[in-house]
């Protein structure tokens, strides 16, 4: 293995890192000139998970997954559910043996898992380090496929289990709906704002709806008639049952919405061709509604990053202005980076490795080899700020998960070493 070849791959991962470094400071600066405040960042990172990611999934999956390749969608599902277990445990066995903050365990079970190595492999592809690893022209998107099979799985898990994991500091208490990420004083917010926009007198506004007064009187209607047979029916059901129906709710989220479409437009291969095809191939949706569906999808990519880099900035803001910074919880940041950016690179590459050269499990694919080598690595998820919200940490706490994620993220150009480290395993895997 020549040393030209490895420091060309580094290169370009340290400028694949560099450029998602500059995308979250752009948003840092957009939310430094006040040119975006905390509520519309909350809007659009809720938009961002609930219209252009579950479209970004039907897009991704839809082309990607067919009959010959879905099984090697099996080990990515497998793999996600082992790293975040792991995680998991050694969070809180280290809560429990050396007295960290409860919020390390999710720090240390939930890493970005959507945005970063999306932007990551874009930048990738752009320093031309991939054409090392296959020649095939759709390895951006097949790359992005598995990531996000595996962000499902992740987020499925954060929102829907992730304010256990903090019980310690407040008894368990939440008071947001863990499938949205949002706090319950912004939805409170939002029922204000319109109920105001739409009650008062005092004329229109920016919050007034467009729809005539009836259609608005109506929705609202049906959507309470709806969450009352909701209800009704749940605390009709016995206790064990209400308990799995609390254990499975999680699961339906408009991300997992998304994948199942994609799924089923791949697998049924009437609807892959109309979908993906070209028209005079049968491709009747191809332009009209596969177009719009990719094209709003991909601004989950960029837009989610410097999503990123707002919330950085407000939270250190928020930090700033409170002065109950306290002291930064340095052994836990560094038991939290060391695990995310040394423990996981040294444990994930060298087992897909092995199971990749060893055995047939990992198919041939070195795209699905590198991607779940790079799946557990990463700097913890901007979640953990939602759940600190949701779960109402003390304000110390807050500031705590902030600087955390302030210095993680900064720390984001280390990610170059595990990523030339995935890269070479994986061509030398498919050079044997």
């Amino acid at each position: 293995m020549a040393s030209s070849d490895i420091l060309v791959s580094f290169m370009g991962a340290v400028q694949a890192a560099i450029s998602v470094l500059i995308t979250i400071w752009i948003g840092v600066l957009a939310a430094q000139f006040d040119l975006i405040d905390d509520s519309s960042a909350k809007r659009l990172s809720h938009m961002c998970v609930t219209i252009f990611l579950p479209l970004l999934l039907v897009a991704n999956l839809g082309k990607q997954l067919d009959s010959d390749t879905a099984m090697h969608y099996l080990p990515i599902v497998v793999w996600s559910l082992i790293f975040v277990v792991l995680s998991i445990v050694i969070g809180k066995l280290s809560v429990r043996l050396f007295k960290m903050p409860a919020w390390t365990t999710p720090a240390l079970a939930f890493n970005n898992s959507t945005s970063l190595p999306l932007l990551l492999i874009q930048a990738l592809d752009a320093a031309g380090v991939l054409k090392n690893l296959t020649d095939d022209p759709d390895v951006v998107e097949k790359a992005r496929s598995y990531f996000l099979v595996c962000a499902v799985i992740s987020n499925t898990i954060t929102f829907g289990y992730g304010p256990a994991l903090l019980e310690q500091d407040d008894g368990g208490q939440t008071d947001s709906d863990p499938e949205s990420g949002r706090d319950s004083g912004e939805e409170e917010d939002e029922d204000n704002s319109s109920g105001s926009s739409s009650g008062n007198n005092s004329g229109p506004s920016e919050t007034t709806s467009l729809l005539p007064k009836k259609a608005v009187r109506f929705a609202k209607t049906t959507t309470r008639h709806i969450e009352n047979a909701q209800n009704k029916t749940y605390h009709a059901l016995p206790g064990p049952l209400q308990k799995a129906v609390s254990w499975i709710a999680p699961f339906f989220n408009p991300p997992a919405l998304g994948a199942s479409t994609g799924v089923l437009i791949g697998l049924v291969p009437a609807l892959h061709r109309m979908f993906f095809n070209d028209s005079q191939e049968g491709g009747y949706f191809k332009a009209w509604l596969t177009t719009p569906i990719k094209n709003t999808g991909e601004l989950f990519v960029t837009l989610q990053v410097i999503i990123v880099g707002v919330k950085l900035s407000l939270s250190l803001r928020k930090m700033k202005e409170g002065g109950e910074g306290g002291r930064v919880p340095w052994p836990s940041i560094v038991f939290i980076l060391a695990w995310r950016l040394l423990v996981m690179p040294a444990l994930s590459i060298p087992i897909i490795w092995v199971l990749a050269k060893k055995t047939g499990l990992l198919f041939d694919d070195p795209v699905l080899w590198f991607t779940m080598m790079m799946m557990p690595i990463g700097p913890p998820a901007m979640r953990l700020v939602a759940l600190a919200d949701v779960n109402n940490l003390p304000q110390q706490a807050k500031m705590a998960t902030a600087k955390l994620l302030t210095i993680s993220y900064l720390a984001t150009p280390l990610i170059a070493f595990p990523v030339v480290g995935a890269l070479r395993a994986a061509q030398n895997v498919s050079d044997a």
